[in-house]
């Protein structure tokens, strides 16, 4: 399998909150919740947490032993959990989450984890896109965002509304009928979508986090299909070109209401799947 990633903060001055990282097999994609405007109960910070989480998911999938993707999501949030428990308050909802995508190739299967709201991409030839995201996170946000989209960004006003915004979902942080991220409980990864696909019937995946998939569910610049063929034409880093180019055009948010004015961004392109049983130097491109 071939990997292309692109990555961007927010801000330059501030830390990235994604990771992205692979191993031969496997892509994994988080988006740290940082919860912004609030007071965290964890020293170590959102960008510590989802490198730790990123890093204990490769290094399981790294041992490529097939086992189910919610089994090593487990594992792995309870290894991070014991990294900080003694000396943070992990279980307080202002503590660090993350939402968590894998991609792996497994033999002739291609499987898929999605919890929260991170995007995956199954690019299918001949047929359009399948899009796989956790909108559980969008449908409880959306009962308490409109006073937060109805001031521009950047003032007062929506910062306190965002942070009323905040206090009022993160209550339904990992509770039923709320909404499920990467956290302190291993048990979490129960709840995230799974799936698997033969891999003869994917062309390709983009993972992207939704400061990337913005481009297409929050500004529609473009959709599914042009930004696969953007992407394989110029690269994911275009995508995040563009990203940035319609925040700056619309700091305030007044054309497009968004918590954030600018957002971390990340993508992970992934093709050329049959090459784990390819000689070397054999040449093959992306189909």
């Amino acid at each position: 399998m071939q990997v292309v990633m692109a990555t961007s903060p927010a801000k330059p001055d501030q830390p990235n909150e994604d990771f992205v990282g692979a191993v031969p097999n496997a892509v994994v994609l988080l988006d740290g919740a940082g919860l912004a405007g609030t007071t965290s109960t964890c020293r170590h910070g959102v960008a510590w947490y989802t490198r730790r989480l990123g890093g204990a998911l490769l290094a399981q999938l790294a041992a490529d032993d097939g086992r189910e993707l919610t089994a090593i999501l487990g594992q792995a949030i309870a290894e991070v959990a014991d990294a900080h428990r003694d000396t943070c308050d992990i279980g307080d909802p202002s503590s660090p989450s993350a939402t968590v995508t894998i991609f792996r190739i497994d033999d002739d299967r291609a499987d898929h984890l999605a919890l929260a709201d991170s995007v995956l991409v199954l690019d299918h030839a001949g047929n359009a896109p399948e899009v796989i995201t956790d909108g559980r996170v969008d449908a409880v946000g959306s009962r308490y965002r409109a006073a937060m989209d109805a001031t521009p960004n950047g003032s007062a006003e929506h910062d306190r509304a965002l942070r009323e915004y905040i206090e009022s979902t993160r209550v339904h942080r990992n509770r039923p009928g709320g909404f499920w991220v990467a956290a302190d409980d291993p048990g979490v990864a129960t709840e995230a979508l799974t799936g698997s696909r033969p891999v003869a019937d994917i062309r390709g995946a983009v993972l992207l986090s939704d400061g990337a998939s913005r481009i297409v569910d929050q500004f529609a610049l473009a959709d599914w299909p042009e930004v696969l063929a953007l992407i394989a034409a110029e690269g994911p880093g275009e995508v995040i070109r563009r990203v940035r180019a319609a925040e700056a055009g619309d700091p305030q948010g007044r054309r497009w209401p968004r918590a954030k004015a600018y957002d971390d961004a990340t993508l992970a392109w992934c093709t050329r799947f049959a090459a784990r049983q390819a000689p070397a130097g054999s040449g093959l491109a992306p189909s």
